[in-house]
């Protein structure tokens, strides 16, 4: 009757038992900004909890007529769904706790678990009657026919978290993947377990997945082979009842009938520390919070546990802030802050040097930003989430400017200004790319058309005068920013997903980063690929970018890794970069070329500074200015004084670090100012009455 918190770290009970509940307590589930918990019982009624204090909020939620099952909160916290006993879903009001609409009615028997889409568009229930359902979770309508192919009950549905995929698990000891738009059943049925599945659930990245089952045991599985990923883990003593992943998935977290809960590490499937013991009955669910600073667990014993999650800072001191994931980082024009778009659908503005918060959380997003960027000025800042929404801010003050930008009918992946800051971009799990005026909101031209997947990455070419696009369907294509109409064919070579595109300073090459665990760089002109791929990563490349001198590529990737490759000769720089012990989910490099900052799954933010002193095959760099020029085109030292002014048609192209280098010609590529002897600040006035002379 009770729910129990407990540290990650220490495995000790945090606080006292969550007791309401007159029977056992079979699901609990986190809302989604970690606040609340919601708990389903055998005494029919659901509850809300204050994930801080353990009080009960409200009253219990009466409707259904047999047990619940199986609890669930939309991805925008708003609402609640639960499978019942009774063959019914139902849908309830977080505010209110009045229930929405009539119940979902369609099971010819009990539903065993409830789950929404990561959109927030769809449910899907498992039920005794052997079948999977989909409903659209708006009108509680069913959206296509039953799933059906298991031969015993499905206790445990989720869907991967692209929403591509749903996942089953069944009394029939098997686990099936399910097209989730057509509902078709994709490849053969994961076997291995001897037992009942009860529990299934998908890696956040989306390339395993877990099930617990009645043999004791957890499998972990590869999602898109099906193959069983080494030994099975053993060490419950009992039926596995639930599993689920630690938000930065280094970790998954079993509930068992042994009346324990443990703690695996996923990539070795060791077990970490001793078992979490403190209930006195079998634990059925478990999960942790959307931050991973806790993990909840509900019981036979009727309570509810609530374990405090290991918070121990990582080396090196990272930016901390976010509640969730950093998917996006960027650096202001002037290299003096940072911004950061996270899961927790947040924005956050840092000191680059201090590492200090500016000013207070950009708010507005009601779902995970995915991308973050400044205009070329630094004023503004413009945020893609998967609320299918672009937002403009003000950089200074972080209040939104305008109404978001609608338009998109999925995620918004990728957000980027044109070189001019006159127009924005937008690349969309809708398969499309949109161009906006960034001054009034509105759409120009056409939509860009011609992936057959989602958009994960847009890019501007330096002169504003082409689009790059890298998409699910593993193709980068070139448009015409002025048309919208597509540039030759699309260009083709990775084997996976592509996840991030960018051009080089000069235009003159695209590189792609991709699910294939490879960069590839590729001649923007004609399209051809330029050298063999650079390899070296051991999972995913999820953000690739071009240091300002153009002379040296920085990549980021699931390995939790950051490398740094010579752009010349395609070959690593250094060593990667290590420490992180989270998937690197972005980088960028400051303006100046000194620092680099990548965000990670472990909510964080880290700055390095690798360029400056990484052995190189090139001379090492002597740069004794690190600045690039003003929106006014001015160039400044450290402490902001003038230095020189650059003519406009001269400021496109500047590169820092090293001597300031300016493009002239294609048989010319730069030429270096040497500063060496000349005066600067107060003293300009002699090089001028010297000239002069």
């Amino acid at each position: 009757m009770t729910i129990r918190i407990w540290d990650v770290g220490t495995g000790a009970v945090c606080g006292e038992p969550l007791k309401g509940h007159t029977d056992w307590v079979l699901s609990v589930a986190y809302s989604p900004d970690g606040k609340h918990i919601v708990s389903g019982s055998h005494d029919k009624t659901i509850r809300i909890w204050d994930a801080e204090t353990g009080a009960i909020i409200g009253t219990p939620l009466h409707g259904h007529r047999g047990r619940v099952w199986s609890v669930a909160y939309s991805p925008n916290g708003r609402q609640i769904i639960s499978g019942s006993q009774d063959n019914t879903i139902r849908i309830w009001d977080v505010e209110t706790g009045a229930a929405v609409g009539k119940p979902l009615e369609g099971c010819s028997k009990g539903v065993c678990s409830v789950a929404y889409s990561p959109d927030g568009r769809h449910i899907i229930s498992g039920s005794w009657d052997k079948t999977i359902r989909i409903w659209d979770a708006e009108t509680g309508v069913a959206v296509s026919e039953p799933l059906e192919g298991h031969s015993s009950s499905v206790y445990s549905v989720a869907y991967s978290p692209d929403g591509r995929y749903i996942i089953s698990g069944s009394g029939d000891k098997m686990i099936r993947i399910w097209d989730a738009e057509t509902g078709a059943a994709v490849g053969e049925p994961l076997e291995g377990h001897s037992e009942g599945v009860f529990s299934v659930a998908y890696s956040p990245d989306g390339r395993y997945i877990i099930s617990g089952s009645g043999d004791k045991t957890i499998r972990i599985w590869d999602a898109k082979t099906g193959a069983a990923v080494d030994e099975p883990l053993e060490g419950h003593s009992s039926s596995v009842r639930s599993v689920a992943y630690s938000p930065d998935g280094r970790y998954i977290i079993s509930g068992s009938g042994d009346k324990t809960i443990r703690i695996w590490d996923a990539e070795t499937g060791v077990a970490v520390g001793g078992p979490l013991e403190g209930h006195g009955e079998a634990v059925n669910p478990v999960a942790p919070s959307p931050d991973g600073r806790h993990i909840i667990s509900g019981s036979w014993d009727q309570t509810i546990r609530i374990w405090d999650a290991e918070t121990g800072a990582a080396v090196g001191g990272p930016l901390e802030g976010h509640g969730e994931a950093v998917n996006s980082v960027a650096p202001s024009p002037d290299g003096r802050h940072i911004i950061s778009g996270s899961w927790d659908q947040t924005i956050r503005i840092w000191d680059a040097k201090t590492g200090a918060t500016v000013g207070e959380t950009l708010e507005g997003h009601s779902q995970g930003v995915f991308s973050v960027a400044y205009s070329p000025d630094g004023r503004h800042i413009i945020s893609g989430s998967g609320d299918k929404t672009i937002r403009i801010w003000d950089a200074k003050t972080g209040a939104a400017v305008g109404e978001p930008l609608e338009g998109h009918s999925e995620g918004v992946y990728s957000v980027a200004y044109s070189p001019d800051g006159w127009h924005i971009i937008s690349g969309s799990g809708d398969k499309t790319i949109r161009i906006w005026d960034s001054k009034t909101g509105a759409t120009v031209g056409e939509t860009l058309e011609g992936h057959s997947e989602g958009v994960c990455s847009v890019a501007y070419s330096p002169d504003g005068r082409h689009i790059v696009s890298g998409s699910y369907d593993k193709t980068i294509r070139i448009w015409d920013a002025e048309t919208g109409v597509a540039v030759g064919e699309p260009l083709e070579g990775h084997s996976s997903s592509v996840w991030s595109v960018a051009y080089s300073p000069d235009g003159r090459y695209i590189i792609s980063g991709s699910g294939d665990k490879t960069i590839r760089i590729w001649d923007a002109e004609t399209g051809a690929a330029v050298g063999e791929p650079l390899e070296g990563h051991s999972s995913s490349v999820y953000s690739v970018a071009y240091s300002p001198d153009g002379r040296h590529i920085i990549s980021g990737s699931h390995d939790k890794t950051i490398r740094i490759w010579d752009a010349e000769t395609n070959t690593g720089v250094s060593r990667p970069l290590e420490g992180e012990i989270a998937n690197v989910l972005s980088a960028a490099c400051s303006p100046n070329g000194q620092y680099i900052v990548f965000g990670s799954n472990r909510n964080t933010i880290r700055v390095s500074e690798p360029l400056s002193r990484q052995p190189s095959s090139r001379n090492p760099l002597h740069a004794h200015f690190y600045s690039r020029p003003d929106s006014n085109g001015w160039v400044r030292d450290s402490d902001r004084g003038l230095l020189y002014w650059l003519p406009l048609d001269c400021r496109t192209g500047l590169h820092s670090p090293a001597l300031i280098t300016i493009p002239l010609t294609s048989d010319v590529r730069s030429v270096s100012l040497d500063f060496e002897g000349c005066a600067f600040g107060t003293d300009w006035p002699q090089i001028f009455n010297s000239a002069q002379r």
